[in-house]
């Protein structure tokens, strides 16, 4: 069991640890964390850009994991406090969206603004207690290669966006897309797929 695994067992010690690196009743680490401790742990790839309004709730105790030459736009908000995020090459993060992880996004992705990726469901299940006393589950999002999510969406937790699929602004997506299809709606539905004999995008038939 690495030192990690033992704090997180240990309820103890992974509160006073998480004393050490989050003020109280905050997601974002501090100050110290953010400067000294996340560039030596974390990976940001070659031509890569965080823009200066980014808010980066970024952990040591997850994974954040940037490819080459991709780029995160101002007012976006990163959170890896519950799982990882990881971000491949030449993608770009839209203006003031939100990933929370567990989060996996391929390379030449292109996500539009104001989406929101939250690999993490709060329990409710005990009515006998606070929602936020009872903790939260996860279900990472995978965003497979060439995948552009347009404005405004809402990806659920577990869902896997397959390779060079569109999802059409405004859609709330709660199932697997197909890969080179396009979705739109709440909940998602596929509303054209690509025919790989005729080389036409087709649409899906009600």
């Amino acid at each position: 069991m690495s030192t990690i695994e033992k704090i997180k067992a240990n309820p103890t010690l992974k509160a006073f640890f998480l004393y050490l690196l989050i003020p109280r009743n905050q997601a974002r680490p501090r100050w110290w964390v953010k400067w000294f401790l996340n560039p030596f742990i974390h990976h940001k790839g070659k031509k890569s850009l965080i823009c200066s309004r980014t808010r980066m709730d970024i952990l040591p105790f997850n994974k954040f994991y940037m490819g080459d030459d991709s780029t995160i736009e101002d007012f976006t908000t990163i959170n890896n406090g519950v799982g990882d995020i990881y971000i491949g090459d030449r993608t770009r993060i839209g203006l003031g969206c939100t990933l929370i992880g567990p989060v996996k996004i391929g390379n030449d992705v292109r996500l539009a603004q104001n989406i929101v990726m939250s690999g993490l469901n709060h329990n409710y299940t005990d009515i006998s207690l606070p929602i936020s006393e009872q903790g939260v589950t996860t279900n990472t999002i995978t965003v497979e290669d060439e995948v552009w999510i347009g404005a405004n969406c809402v990806i659920l937790p577990g869902v896997t966006v397959k390779k060079h699929a569109v999802v059409a602004a405004g859609s709330i997506v709660r199932r697997n897309v197909p890969a080179y299809s396009v979705v739109a709606g709440n909940p998602a539905k596929v509303m054209k797929k690509y025919n790989k004999e005729t080389n036409i995008w087709e649409f899906v038939e009600k």
